[in-house]
């Protein structure tokens, strides 16, 4: 049975559609090259007809008066993206656990966060909490973005980010702010960026 926070996942994009995420990984492959990781999955689903739960097809298919159900038609697609992405050690597939899939999605959004707040681009931590729960429909029983990675330890995403990146590449390179909370021994829901340092010092 699929892991119900990946499934969520993969219905939140069969959600939004496929157009919304082609058009917003394209602009940040752009902005943040290094950042960024193109999986030519979508366009693998788009190219065979779907589009998410706006035409019924997706990673699920959409009935009316009927609960989203698993397409296994997509698993080839998948192998397909695998083989395209050639990221695997040896070129072979990993194995790994629904919490390992889960973690090595959202471990990199965690890092992402912590840019986002190191940059200036929020002020606390509770304001990136606020906007995966309202914005990216992150699960509310898990209190945000930020504080789930509280949660499940920052000193674990650090090193498995670490781990990830001697196997897979830069993409999944720790950012400075979360290097620095673990090295310090502190939480990431505590950490303000410098601009709100700057504006309580006025």
């Amino acid at each position: 049975m699929i892991n119900e926070d990946i499934s969520y996942l993969l219905r939140l994009q069969d959600l939004t559609g496929y157009g919304v995420e082609l058009s917003v990984e394209k602009n940040f492959a752009s902005a943040f090259p290094d950042r960024t990781f193109r999986s030519p999955l979508v366009e693998l689903l788009v190219k065979s007809g779907r589009n998410g739960k706006n035409n019924g097809k997706g990673y699920y298919t959409y009935a009316k008066g009927s609960k989203p159900k698993p397409d296994p038609s997509v698993l080839p697609m998948m192998e397909e993206s695998r083989k395209l992405t050639n990221v695997m050690p040896n070129g072979k597939p990993i194995s790994a656990s629904d919490k390992e899939i889960l973690e090595m999605i959202l471990f990199p959004v965690v890092n992402e966060a912590c840019r986002i707040l190191d940059e200036g681009v929020v002020l606390r931590a509770s304001d990136l909490d606020i906007a995966s729960v309202l914005g990216m429909s992150f699960p509310s029983y898990h209190g945000g973005i930020v504080f789930w990675a509280d949660k499940v330890g920052p000193s674990h995403v650090y090193e498995s980010l670490k781990k990830w990146t001697n196997l897979y590449g830069s993409f999944y390179k720790p950012s400075g702010l979360l290097e620095d909370r673990v090295a310090k021994s502190l939480t990431l829901g505590k950490a303000t960026s410098t601009l709100s340092a700057t504006m309580s010092r006025l």
